[in-house]
């Protein structure tokens, strides 16, 4: 009697912990139960993935879909379905809401909204406050709850822990790492003439300069050591903090953005003017070569989008009242798979980077990697397909990307999330299934 699976995937390249295999996959309640030649098996469904490399779910660490929010931007549902889109299986968003996700309440609507919304799988950051900094051992505690999200300098949202007392009072209460906008407000406040009504959207990179960046990261490093709290530094962007970084892995994990490894200062804010305007800013080659060395000598630990929609009537306002942030979560898998084809990284860093790197920096239970008992979540990917990003591709109500025009190398062909087959070949075939993700310190 052959066994009964609820998916096969036939003849992909699979690649699972011990490298890339051909080989059949098969999928019983969600989850990876069976490797090998399965021509003979039973399936509710096959999927024939011959030619195509199946990539364990890509993983988004950073996006804010900005619900609850004005309804002309970003909500849950829309921005998840531009993940799926883009081959992503699950989302960690943002507590910079209106109103600002601080609260176990917050907590438990943001889990209602997303329930028959979201096309991925989700969880949500808590904003810390010094109102709420002494509740935070008890909100990172919270189903559905991937941790802290500590703002260090101001952005989108009034979500701010700008002063070393707050910031040590943050770093004490709770166990779980904590994840860091890592920008010293105050220099920011002391700079802030520098973009008076009528600057140009090139001057971003020097009111919010490298020294900006830098002082931030310093102060954060030195705080967590002194408070025995592991962080995770985000959208990371000078070549000065990822020699400082370097020195203090033990206790810092590092996010850098597809935007910041892609464009470069001063030409993206030429061609782009206020679309490439984003916190921290874009800056000069130096440093984004800097980026990709940390990339290849193992200082970064993950890729996540940073995905921050506005609109483009938003975005036309004169800098600097043009917000900043771009959208990201549909264009991070074919940018960063576009780069692999380019030399620039190794598929295996690829995986690194955006599966097991998220998995391994919030300790996601059963995600993140190719392996018996594991959630069946699979990106899976056509290596050499050629495509061009579109701005009509994009689901983002905003419907604009930063990459339009751009012709890539490789291309997100289908997102499984728990063994359902969710896009495939640009097409969404299911109804959102989205749940909470579930983290090894919170079972």
């Amino acid at each position: 009697m052959s066994e009964t699976f609820d998916l096969i995937i036939h003849g992909g390249t699979v690649f699972t912990p011990g490298g890339a295999v051909v080989t059949d996959v098969g999928v019983r309640a969600g989850k990876i139960a069976a490797f090998g030649d399965l021509k003979s098996a039973d399936a509710a469904e096959k999927f024939d993935a011959r030619h195509l490399t199946v990539l364990p779910g890509c993983i988004d660490e950073q996006v804010h879909f900005r619900e609850p929010g004005p309804i002309h931007k970003e909500d849950l549902e829309s921005g998840t379905r531009g993940a799926v889109l883009g081959g992503i299986t699950a989302v960690f968003e943002m507590p910079n809401t209106d109103p600002a996700t601080t609260t176990a309440d917050a907590i438990a609507d943001k889990i209602r909204r997303a329930t028959g919304r979201c096309w991925t799988d989700f969880a949500f950051y808590v904003g810390a406050s010094p109102e709420n900094a002494e509740e935070l051992g008890v909100l990172e505690r919270l189903p559905g709850c991937c941790g802290i999200k500590m703002f260090m300098g101001s952005s989108t949202g009034s979500l701010l822990v700008a002063d070393d007392a707050n910031v040590a009072r943050v770093l004490r209460s709770g166990s779980r790492r904590v994840t860091v906008h890592s920008e010293d407000d105050m220099r920011l406040q002391e700079r802030l003439t520098l973009v008076r009504d009528g600057a140009d959207v090139s001057m971003h990179p020097e009111w919010r300069d490298v020294e900006t960046a830098v002082r931030s990261t310093q102060r954060l490093l030195r705080l967590a050591r002194e408070n025995h709290r592991r962080v995770h530094v985000l959208h990371v962007t000078t070549a000065e903090e990822m020699e400082l970084l370097a020195q203090h892995k033990d206790i810092a994990t590092v996010e850098v953005l597809p935007q910041h490894l892609t464009l470069a200062a001063p030409e993206c804010y030429q061609k782009l003017g206020t679309l490439a305007q984003m916190n921290p800013p874009i800056r000069e080659a130096r440093h984004r070569d800097a980026l990709w060395a940390a990339v290849n000598n193992g200082v970064v630990d993950c890729i996540g989008s940073d995905h921050a929609p506005h609109t483009l009537e938003e975005k036309a306002r004169p800098y600097p009242r043009s917000p900043s942030g771009l959208t990201g979560v549909q264009t991070t898998v074919p940018l960063m798979l576009d780069h692999v084809a380019k030399g620039r990284l190794t598929l295996q860093r690829f995986v690194d980077l955006m599966s097991a790197g998220p998995a391994r920096i919030f300790g996601i239970a059963g995600k993140g990697r190719v392996a018996f008992g594991y959630d069946a979540d699979f990106t899976v990917v056509d290596l050499a397909a050629r495509r061009t990003i579109t701005n009509d591709w994009i689901a983002s109500r905003t419907g604009w990307t930063a990459f339009d025009g751009m012709e890539v190398t490789g291309w997100p062909k289908a997102t499984i999330i728990r063994g359902q087959v969710v896009m495939r070949d640009d097409e969404l075939l299911q109804k959102p299934i989205g749940e909470p993700v579930r983290f090894q310190e919170t079972l």
